[in-house]
């Protein structure tokens, strides 16, 4: 059954909840597929963080992907920039430290301390951020891992737009074509987040103040922690701490929009603190079909009332969204070919 726990609660009412899933993507018991999908409406509603067990991805994969992802970052920085980022195109490939810069409330935020490698579906560049993945020369066994992680989390994130869908009392399978479009622009993205010494404070930013660009973010982290999220009535941060087999769960700027504002997109923020640990994480962005129009969801209106955000495509919305975040760090992107 679903479950939260506070977190900090003594800066204020925050609860990051926990939600075990594995009643509804494998169903026997009415009630409990229905406690779910209420757990799942009310954090999005609230906190628009969750973490989920029971969600059925193996831990062989997990396991195989972090330890290839891990000797990528290990290797020199040379042949990392040989499949660099900023030469794919269609943004793909590897992300040196301070290549993005997120901060979304500090203008004179440094660029944000991390590596970070990503893939995409590989397709002929015909639409924006459709290409080919690059690959690291020799290592064919981290191919072979990053890719079989994308298609576990490509199965998870379609289960989770199906329990959106029913916790906004919309059809199940609402956002089917939407989350499983094979043009979409969905991509995965390992970061590696390198020891770091702190400040007076005793912690460093690694990413800045945040939120997501898209509609659905899968987030896979190790144990050494250090994500954080804004609690708005406070003002204050508090920690989503590491739980054993979880993902984290959270809605994007996309999302937010498309339910008008009925579901929240949660400005957060990584922190490395001077423990001389390596921090790795992966994050799946299901941001779905390229030339969908995102207008207000009909659930998500009162009578007489009006939506609050004009209509927008996917793809004008990433493409401004990109321009926003990389454009301060002189990468000259091209953001795809179209």
């Amino acid at each position: 059954m679903p479950s939260a726990i506070p977190v900090n609660a003594s800066a204020g009412s925050v609860n990051i909840p926990i939600i075990d899933i594995s009643g509804f993507l494998n169903p026997t018991d009415a009630a409990e597929r229905e406690a779910i999908v209420e757990a799942v409406r009310s954090a999005c509603t609230n906190e628009g963080f969750l973490q989920v067990t029971g969600h059925g991805v193996p831990d062989a994969v997990i396991d195989r992907y972090f330890m290839q992802l891990a000797k990528f970052f290990e290797l020199p920085y040379e042949e990392k920039d040989a499949i660099s980022f900023a030469k794919s195109g269609c943004n793909r490939g590897y992300e040196k430290s301070g290549g993005q810069k997120l901060d979304q409330l500090d203008p004179n935020a440094q660029p944000d301390q991390k590596e970070g490698f990503t893939v995409r579906v590989d397709r002929a560049p015909v639409k924006f951020n459709q290409g080919y993945n690059l690959w690291p020369a020799g290592m064919p066994e981290f191919r072979t891992a990053t890719e079989e992680y994308y298609q576990e989390m490509l199965k998870l994130s379609k289960s989770m737009f199906r329990l959106l869908a029913l916790a906004l009392d919309l059809d199940e399978n609402y956002f089917d074509e939407y989350a499983s479009d094979p043009d979409g622009i969905n991509k995965l993205r390992g970061h590696h987040y390198p020891p770091t010494v702190g400040n007076q404070s005793g912690t460093a930013r690694a990413i800045g103040a945040h939120t997501d660009f898209g509609a659905l973010t899968l987030l896979k982290q190790d144990n050494v922690g250090g994500l954080e999220v804004l609690y708005k009535p406070t003002n204050t941060w508090h920690p989503v701490a590491p739980v054993e087999g979880a993902y984290v769960v959270n809605i994007g700027d996309l999302f937010q929009r498309w339910t008008n504002d009925v579901f929240k997109s949660t400005m957060h923020r990584v922190l490395s603190t001077p423990s001389g640990k390596h921090r790795y994480s992966a994050a799946f962005f299901n941001d779905g079909k390229l030339d969908q129009v995102i207008e207000c969801i009909p659930t998500c209106v009162l009578p007489g009332e009006s939506p609050k955000y004009t209509p927008v495509t996917v793809e004008e919305h990433i493409r401004m969204r990109y321009a926003g975040s990389y454009a301060a760090n002189d990468l000259n992107l091209s953001y795809g070919t179209k």
